[in-house]
C-alpha cells in the first residue's frame, strides 16, 4: 500500500500546470476533438495538445510525465508538441532597438547589451534576461511561429511577464515605469551592431521604417 501511495505521490508532483490560451474544434471527422495551446507561466513551457473536452481560454489543465493531459482528475488527451524555454539561448552581445528580440529560428533570444542585466524595483533585484527574455520574448516567438498574430502573441507574452514579476512581490506598474525608462534610453541609441538573424516581425508590424533601416545598416 505504501509503495502505491508513493507512486501516486510521485505522479502528482510530476504534474505541470498550463493555462489555456487558445482552443479550436478540429474537423468534423474528428468527433469531439479539440486542439489546445497552453503555457506554463512559471518556467515557461509551451504545449499543444489534442483533447476530448472543450477547454475555454483561461482554464487550467495539467500534463503528466507520460504527456497525458489531465483535467479535473481525468485524462482527456495527449500532448503533440512541447517547447521548453530552458533550451533557448540568451544573447546580450548586440544592439536591439526594442531592447528584447529573438532570432528567426527561435533558438536565441536577445537583450540589448546596453540594457541593465539587473534592475531594482520595490527593493527587489530583477534579472531582466529572465523577466524580459524568458518570460516575454520566448513565449511571444512560440506563438508567432504557430500562426498567432503579433498583437495577440505580444498580449499573452506581456501577461506571462507580468505574472512572473508579480510572483516576485513586485508591483507591475512600478516595474513597467523602470523598464520603460530604460527602454527609452536604448531606443535613442543609434544601432552599431544588430544580429543578422533577428526576427523583424515586430518592426514590420509597428511600421517602424527608421528602426528597420538602422537594423539593416548595422547587421553584423
Amino acid at each position: 500500500m505504501m509503495k502505491l501511495y508513493m507512486t501516486w505521490l510521485g505522479n502528482m508532483e510530476s504534474l505541470k500546470d498550463y493555462e489555456v490560451i487558445f482552443q479550436r474544434k478540429l474537423d468534423q471527422s474528428y468527433s469531439q476533438r479539440y486542439a489546445v495551446v497552453g503555457i506554463n507561466y512559471e518556467k515557461p513551457t509551451y504545449v499543444k495538445a489534442i483533447v476530448r473536452t472543450d477547454l475555454k481560454r483561461g482554464e487550467r489543465f495539467s500534463v503528466d510525465q507520460d504527456d497525458s493531459v489531465i483535467y479535473e482528475g481525468r485524462k482527456i488527451g495527449s500532448v503533440v508538441d512541447f517547447k521548453d524555454g530552458d533550451e533557448i539561448k540568451v544573447n546580450t552581445d548586440y544592439d536591439i532597438k526594442y531592447t528584447g528580440g529573438y532570432s528567426v529560428d527561435g533558438k536565441t533570444v536577445f537583450l540589448d547589451e546596453h540594457f541593465p542585466r539587473f534592475i531594482e524595483v520595490d527593493g527587489k533585484k530583477i534579472d531582466t534576461t529572465v523577466s524580459i527574455d524568458r518570460h516575454h520574448e520566448i513565449p511571444e516567438k512560440w506563438l508567432s511561429d504557430n500562426a498567432f498574430e503579433y498583437p495577440y502573441a505580444h498580449e499573452i507574452a506581456t501577461k506571462i511577464e507580468r505574472e512572473y514579476v508579480e510572483s516576485l512581490g513586485v508591483n507591475w506598474d512600478d516595474y513597467c515605469r523602470e523598464v520603460d525608462r530604460q527602454l527609452r534610453e536604448v531606443y535613442r541609441r543609434k544601432l552599431q551592431k544588430s544580429p543578422k538573424d533577428l526576427d523583424l516581425a515586430p518592426y514590420f508590424y509597428s511600421r517602424d521604417k527608421e528602426a528597420l533601416k538602422e537594423i539593416r545598416d548595422s547587421e553584423k
